[in-house]
Formats: structure tokens, sequence, C-alpha cells
């Protein structure tokens, strides 16, 4: 069944409340922590420390061992991912080759492209937003990198969940074109107010987008606060060590 939603009003705060999970073979993860209403925060930390597990324990892709996820105060770790209020991007912006641009963003809602004319009012409306109108025709083969990214962002639009996960979308981008789609990012929560969680390796990225920074180190959050003060060296001693003084002046 198709159904039509209203723009949303804000985010909802997230909570990982002593949240365990293994991977088979792999040392133990434990996350224990709140991220505010509508507030942009990056995620940072080392390779295999935790960063997207994190996110995916949100999204409800992974399910911990332990511990509750709560978001908007409400306990979702049974919940499937179709059934949390969470979008979610990837790097690899998980894309249908086989369907056009309006298509690959009309799953977003409705997964069997059962769409009302409302829904097609909307699509259009992100594409307008997101600046793919005139593309609603091409396949994802005859986009740009930056282009696809803007699909995976116009399907968040239509989708209208109160989180937007971003797993290092824009990783494989060039400065300037990461610049642009920090810069649609951020009009974005202006229009909407979702909260925002980003995984990213880019210092740039994290202080051009977000107030708050997460360290990850080991499986476990080694520290919470602004980003302004972790990106000028007032940090816990993990985020220094992986940063290193090159790091931060990226």
């Amino acid at each position: 069944m198709t159904t039509t939603h209203a723009t949303s009003r804000g985010g909802a705060s997230i909570g990982l409340k002593q949240a365990f999970f293994t991977y088979p073979g792999a040392a133990a993860m434990l996350f224990d922590l709140e991220i505010e209403r509508s507030d942009i925060v990056a995620v940072m930390g080392p390779s295999g420390s935790g960063k997207s597990t994190l996110l995916n324990l949100v999204a409800g892709f992974e399910t911990p061992d332990d511990g509750r996820i709560l978001i908007g105060g409400r306990d979702v770790t049974a919940l499937p991912p179709v059934r949390r209020p969470v979008s979610m991007v990837f790097q690899e912006n998980n894309l249908f080759a086989h369907l056009t641009v309006e298509q690959n963003v009309g799953l977003g809602r409705s997964p069997g492209l059962r769409l009302r004319e409302q829904d097609r009012t909307d699509i259009a409306a992100a594409l307008s937003r997101t600046g793919l109108s005139g593309k609603e025709n091409r396949l994802p083969h005859a986009l740009s990198g930056g282009e696809r990214q803007r699909v995976a962002l116009a399907r968040v639009l239509v989708r209208d969940r109160p989180v937007l996960l971003l797993d290092e979308p824009f990783a494989s981008l060039g400065p300037a074109l990461r610049d642009e789609m920090l810069e649609l990012v951020k009009d974005l929560h202006r229009d909407r107010a979702m909260t925002i969680v980003m995984a990213t390796h880019h210092p740039r990225d994290a202080a051009r987008l977000t107030s708050t920074m997460i360290v990850v180190d080991n499986g476990r959050v080694a520290g919470i606060g602004p980003t302004a003060e972790f990106l000028s060296g007032k940090g816990p001693e993990a985020f220094d060590l992986y940063l290193g003084a090159q790091g931060r002046k990226e």
C-alpha cells in the first residue's frame, strides 16, 4: 500500500543504551550514547573502529546482542529497518542499475513502485530540490558520481524520515564536489531539521557540516563533544592520535 507523507517537522533523538555487539571472531563493541533531536553529528575514528556498525545498529541492519536502540524515545531494538524512522545513504548510493532516476527515487515511497499522483508530484519536487529536473529518465550509468548521490538524497526526501544516516557517502568524490554535496545536505537540514549522523574520515567534511562529533575507537565511544573543539585539539587523546597534525588541516 502506498501512503502519502507530510513534510517532517524535525528530527528524532537517538539513544544507544549499552548496545553490545560482536562479529564472529572479532572483538566486542559496546556503544552507549545520546544524540539530540535535529543535531548534525560526525562519527570519526580509525577504519574498523566501529563507525559503520554504530550506524547499522541505529538503522536496524545489525541487531545488538544486548542493550537497546531508542529513536525518538521509542525502543526500536526489535524492529526491522523498514519499520524504523530512518533513511540511510551509503558510499555506493544503492541505486538499481536497470531503473531510471525517477524510479530509483520512487522506491523511497513505494518498494513496488505503485505510485499515486501525489507520490509523483513529491518525486518531481525532490528531483527539483536536488538539481535533477530533466534527468528523470536517465539510468544510473549515465550519471556522474555526484548526480548518483543526488538521486540517493532525493530518495531520502520522499521517504521523509526524521533520522538520516550517512555512511561515508561522498568519500569517492573530489573536494569541490564533496563541498557541493555537503552544502546540499546542509540545505536539506535547514528545510527539514532532521537528525543527521555522518560517518566520515575527512575532518574538513565534519567541520563544514556538523556541530557535534562522536569519536569511536576499538568499538567504544572515546568521546562526544563540539566538532570545532575536537578539531582544534581539545578532543580525546584517541582522536588526536587518529587525526594527527596533518589530518587536522585536511
